[in-house]
């Protein structure tokens, strides 16, 4: 991966639906290269996705919550238990005095209670830690050094 690749994601995380034109123009380059690099970084699994970026507020989940995940055996095979529970946006194995760490979004502090409950019924799963985000003060996505390539 080069500076133009890298200046490409990073154009595309602001905005996924420019034209192959703008972004090729932004790197120097026709609107047809722009769109083929883009199609090799999408093949190589550089680009998992493409989506868009919602409030989650506006949809039902202004409570955000953090779980430790305390279990009484390795829980580096549980990812799917985890994938299953909707609520879940994210599930990492960590290391420290829980096993796993669970992003939670839902609409209330009884819904969250609920993903706890259920959070349980998972096998090896001995105890958790929910702390109850107040604010988010921002948000990144993936850092990817962009680089400025346009002439001067």
């Amino acid at each position: 991966m080069d500076a133009i690749d890298r200046t490409l994601l990073a154009l595309l995380q602001e905005d996924a639906t420019q034209a192959y034109s703008a972004l090729g123009k932004a790197v120097g380059l026709s609107a047809g290269a722009a769109h083929e690099r883009v199609r090799k970084l999408r093949d190589a699994g550089v680009i998992r996705r493409t989506t868009i970026d919602v409030d989650p507020a506006a949809v039902g989940g202004g409570v955000l919550g953090f779980v430790m995940v305390e279990s009484s055996a390795w829980m580096g095979e549980s990812g799917g238990r985890f994938a299953a529970i909707p609520e879940i946006q994210e599930a990492h194995v960590i290391a420290g005095s829980a096993s796993v760490l669970v992003k939670v979004r839902t609409a209330t502090t009884e819904q969250l209670q609920d993903v706890l409950r259920r959070l349980y019924e998972i096998e090896g799963v001995s105890g958790t830690q929910a702390t109850v985000a107040l604010e988010t003060f921002f948000e990144r996505p993936v850092a990817v050094n962009r680089v400025n390539t346009s002439a001067t």
